[in-house]
């Protein structure tokens, strides 16, 4: 946005003679920008930058193999404003985003809608996203520039606005957004409807309270905890439901038009031009472990592919599950691969993985027999197994950090065995579910904790409990007050909404993020206490007139 250069003896000629002013000046034009405002979100969710920003760095991911993929961003390893593409590729984004909106929030009066209730909606769809993406900007930067304007000419010039400020711009965006937008869109599903707007409040406000102070502080989580509320009380009119089983929520056959979702970034299977870029969802390959050309395995649809896999779980994100009565541990972990391509053991292949002679001449049947069991128990008689075992201690040291980081436990919540053409295709077409009902249970919870009715919380918290316990586990997993506290909700969080681009900004919002890193990461030994914050490019800095009075944050 800052780093807007020009040169003035460019004679620019447009034979089109078509303009932004006169596409944008017709309602059926104006839908074009807001489209366009939709189509930043796609740099985010479904791709790897988004899941590095919003997820890695924090107690629940580090690089597979131990590797320096992104290590300026998972692993705080020489971030500086110069480097990080994750970093400088998000604040592009951002701004992209930011800039498309107020172009439509600015020009709507200009665009020729005669119903008002359809003008209400187009504005409400760009308020909607103007107010997402200013959170994630304020929460990933901090106080930089605010800018309700949109931005058409070289700007050289930059002033810092208070935190407080940018939240004001996005309550009111969202709550505008709330009111005005309607339930549905029908078959364009993936459109910000009222319970999207409602669900991002929730969200902004919780954020919110944590910087406030006094009664302040107790009236922004209490509208929190408010709009939350509303959400859970009038989910049947908003056309949302908690499904069943925790296990269906990513089932890839549940994926489209995902009835627990409240925003979702829609991918088209049947027309990928419509998709804006040709990459689709990438997601699928970010957390598949190594197992393609072990025995008994080759690629496939099923188990995904492995080539570009980029994190894996620390040992502490699957010891937060109980997996004997919690069903998101099997629900969101995959411990076992079944042979898909017929092996007999030979005496050379038993004595290349450490296996008994007795092993030798057992055969595997496609479709029927084990073929890699990766898991988080100890495993005693490993050698004995017919097929390969990697446990706990193979995966990890005593103390919780990576051992060899190659073979783990796959986190499986973006499988997509449906979509992509064949085993070796990388780009998927399945939805990403941005936000989901489940959400608004915990963000009740973490406000009435911090209100002080941590037994209203539990409340809450055991409606996403029961849902995730396996039958007859019910009572195992329901917890009272007396335990609940912001830790346990933050295990609570990873346990149902890890990997859902949240956790980071979970963790920087509860003051928690060098706790928990400290505490449960002990890979990551780079993080310092200005991390809470992510550094504004340098190239911005730069191209800044006043750049030595608007400064970088804090400690880079």
């Amino acid at each position: 946005m800052t780093a807007l250069f020009s040169c003035n003896d460019l004679e620019e000629y447009n034979p089109g003679g078509t303009t932004a002013d006169a596409i944008w000046s017709t309602p059926e034009g104006f839908v074009t920008l807001v489209n366009a405002t939709y189509s930043d979100q796609r740099e985010i969710f479904g791709k790897a930058d988004g899941m590095f920003m919003l997820e890695s760095g924090t107690d629940l991911w580090f690089n597979e193999r131990k590797q320096g993929y992104a290590d300026q961003i998972t692993q705080y390893n020489g971030l500086t404003p110069a480097d990080g593409n994750p970093n400088r590729a998000l604040w592009r984004i951002l701004w992209k985003g930011i800039n498309h909106a107020n172009a439509g929030i600015n020009r709507i009066n200009d665009a020729g809608f005669t119903d008002p209730v359809e003008e209400n909606h187009r504005l409400g769809e760009l308020r909607f996203l103007r107010g997402m993406y200013y959170y994630y900007l304020v929460e990933t930067y901090g106080g930089v520039m605010l800018r309700t304007k949109e931005t058409q000419d070289v700007i050289l010039t930059a002033e810092r606005s208070p935190v407080e400020d940018f939240y004001e711009v996005i309550l009111t965006d969202l709550e505008f957004a709330a009111e005005n937008l309607p339930e549905s869109y029908g078959d364009e599903y993936s459109r910000a409807t009222e319970k999207s707007a409602l669900g991002f409040l929730a969200r902004a406000l919780l954020s919110r309270a944590w910087y406030a102070q006094g009664a302040e502080r107790d009236e922004y989580f209490g509208r929190a905890r408010d709009i939350a509320k509303k959400v859970i009380d009038e989910q049947a009119r908003l056309g949302v439901e908690l499904w069943d089983n925790f296990e269906d929520v990513f089932d890839p056959r549940n994926n489209k038009n995902n009835k627990e979702a409240l925003y979702i970034m829609s991918n088209s299977l049947q027309n990928p031009s419509l998709n804006f870029d040709v990459n689709g969802n990438r997601l699928h390959e970010l957390f598949t472990t190594n197992y393609a050309n072990k025995p008994g395995l080759l690629r496939s649809l099923e188990y995904g592919h492995e080539q570009y896999r980029r994190l894996m779980p620390t040992l502490a994100f699957l010891d937060f599950f109980d997996e004997e009565s919690d069903a998101r541990y099997a629900g969101s972990f995959r411990e076992v691969w079944i042979t898909n391509t017929p092996l007999t053991w030979t005496a050379q292949m038993a004595a290349e993985y450490g296996k008994d002679p007795e092993v030798i001449g057992t055969t595997m049947e496609a479709g029927e027999d084990t073929a890699l069991y990766i898991t988080k128990k100890a495993v005693t008689d490993k050698s004995s197994r017919p097929y390969l075992v990697y446990d706990r201690n193979d995966m990890y040291n005593p103390d919780g950090s990576i051992n060899e980081g190659l073979n783990f436990v796959s986190f499986t919540k973006f499988e997509d065995p449906l979509t992509r053409a064949s085993a070796d295709e990388r780009t998927g077409y399945l939805d990403v579910i941005v936000m989901r009902l489940a959400e608004m249970y915990l963000i009740a919870a973490e406000a009435e904790l911090q209100l002080g009715n941590p037994g209203v919380a539990a409340d809450y918290i055991n409606v996403i409990r029961e849902r995730a316990a396996y039958p007859g586990m019910e009572a195992e997993m329901e917890v009272d007050g007396g335990i609940i506290n912001i830790d346990f909700i933050l295990d609570e969080r990873a346990r149902e909404l890890g990997g859902e681009f949240v956790r980071w900004l979970d963790l920087k919002r509860t003051g928690k993020l060098l706790d928990r890193v400290n505490r449960l990461n002990p890979d990551i030994t780079l993080i310092r206490d200005f991390h809470v914050l992510r550094p504004v490019p340098q190239a911005e800095i730069d191209a800044l007139e006043n750049g030595e009075e608007f400064k970088n944050n804090q400690g880079y």
